[in-house]
């Protein structure tokens, strides 16, 4: 089976089809497992530590927060 371009148009073949998700089912799937952000920056001038900041959130829907994670 051959994929050519026409003018204007692209075909999509059915590997890069399957492999695409939309905005809403990464959300979706974000929410319903939950997900952890943690960073940390730290300003210093002359090995001297100016300023610290420690990040943590997590994101997650309130049903898997209180059900724990689908698996």
């Amino acid at each position: 089976m051959s994929h050519h371009v026409t003018e204007g148009a692209r075909t999509t073949s059915p590997v890069e089809y399957s492999r695409r998700v939309s905005l809403c089912e990464v959300l979706d799937r974000t929410l319903n497992k939950g997900a952890v952000i943690r960073g940390d920056l730290v300003i210093s001038i002359a090995d001297i530590d100016l300023l610290y900041i420690g990040l943590n959130a997590i994101a997650a829907a309130v049903e898997t927060l209180r059900n724990g994670p689908k698996r």
